[in-house]
């Protein structure tokens, strides 16, 4: 196996419907159309790339009234392609109770293994204690959350924003988290950019935080990223493509072109990501 790409969205016909007009606005901006791929379609993308992927399931019904990629269609794709998905579910984190009990339901009866937000969609700051049952949860299941940093695609060149609202993803809110929940694992989802040096301190003088580097085609990413990927935080630091945003072959190709070290690459593309999930042992029976 090549890598295990941390950052893909489902593009089957419930994910675009829950997209709505975030979807169509985003074609400009990613320069691309969006249509609907198959969950046979991606799974046979990402075997022939000796890949595997982590399918992110969302959740913004309370702030934006659309309809979530739910925790069972992804573990549904999970349970039918186990050779090359993974599976984060989503909460609302705004239904409380309910959101702690969709987490345990999720990583107990649908095998998913972590969860995900997206603060500006879902309008909440990760250190608000309203939302600290669901971290609780997480953390007594063992499972990563992976929080959206920096700015976003959705909305964005549009007149305000269409109403997302980026304080919600500045890193230093997961500080907070990361210092008052030590043993839960953090992925900061992103370069971070505009905060992305927010985010790097973040990662380094916290253990139990990490990055992906998804989102952004790795020309892109901010030169000081890329040096602390390369040194300090080599173990600490996920491939990501945010499929279908930007393919894994571009991102891919674009790595490959920057001055990272050689003994840094597998560590990146796959050790990093197997470790956080404890996946060597079932890599190993898959083959």
């Amino acid at each position: 196996m090549k890598a295990i790409d941390m950052h893909v969205h489902p593009m089957t016909h419930e994910a675009l419907v829950s997209g709505g007009e975030y979807f169509d606005a985003g074609k400009k901006y990613f320069g691309r159309e969006h249509k609907v791929i198959s969950y046979d379609e991606t799974a046979e993308m990402y075997r022939k790339l000796d890949m595997m992927a982590v399918l992110l399931a969302t959740d913004f019904r309370t702030n934006q009234g659309l309809p979530p990629v739910s925790n069972d269609h992804v573990a549904e794709a999970v349970k039918n392609y186990p050779d090359v998905f993974l599976g984060f579910g989503s909460v609302d984190p705004w239904m409380g109770k309910i959101a702690v009990q969709e987490v345990e339901r999720a990583v107990k009866e649908l095998g998913l293994i972590g969860i995900k937000f997206q603060q500006a969609c879902q309008a909440f700051y990760p250190n608000d204690r309203r939302f600290y049952e669901i971290y609780e949860m997480c953390q007594s299941l063992q499972i990563p959350v992976l929080f959206h940093m920096g700015t976003t695609g959705i909305g964005a060149g549009t007149p305000g924003g269409m109403g997302v609202r980026l304080k919600y993803t500045r890193p230093i809110y997961i500080d907070d988290v990361a210092a008052d929940f030590p043993e839960l694992k953090i992925i900061g989802a992103h370069p971070g950019w505009p905060w992305h040096e927010e985010l790097l301190a973040i990662a380094v003088h916290k253990s139990n935080v990490y990055i992906d580097l998804s989102g952004w085609a790795p020309k892109y990413i901010p030169p000081i990223v890329i040096q602390y990927a390369n040194s300090v935080l080599q173990d600490k630091v996920l491939f990501g493509s945010d499929w279908p945003m930007l393919t894994p072959e571009r991102w891919m190709k674009e790595f490959e072109s920057l001055d990272i070290k050689e003994e840094v690459k597998p560590k990146i593309y796959l050790e990093n990501a197997k470790r956080l999930f404890n996946l060597s042992s079932r890599i190993e029976a898959l083959k």
